[in-house]
């Protein structure tokens, strides 16, 4: 029976943990404050550092013809590398040692969630 009292408790209390909104990974809230600042709120490439003197057009990710032409590991890789690790804009940081893995992973999805489209 105590094994029985301990094995649920164990169970709720994980089940519990896992449930926890607060600890879930909100790829939007990252995308925010990471990634808007260049590439906007929408995906779109406008975002408030990007003028007439930037040095480049960040990328839009709301374009699918363009997006899905990118893997999800070309994606993860350019937010862990930066720009510079596919010869595109420095401007670009790797996120690499700032973000944890499941941070990476759900900017993946967020970014798929703005083009509406799938790697082909």
């Amino acid at each position: 029976m105590s094994k029985f009292v301990i094995s649920a408790t164990l169970l709720l209390g994980m089940a519990l943990c896992a449930s926890n909104p607060a600890q879930a990974v909100d790829a939007k809230q990252v995308f925010e404050f990471y990634c808007a600042q260049c590439h906007g709120l929408k995906g779109d490439g406008k975002g408030i550092n990007v003028g007439p003197d930037f040095a480049t057009d960040p990328r839009n990710f709301t374009i699918a013809k363009d997006m899905e032409k990118r893997t999800d590991a070309d994606i993860e890789g350019v937010i862990k590398d930066g720009g510079h690790s596919i010869s595109k804009s420095p401007l670009m940081p790797p996120w690499g040692a700032t973000l944890s893995a499941e941070e990476v992973h759900g900017l993946v999805g967020y970014i798929r969630k703005l083009c509406q489209c799938k790697a082909k």
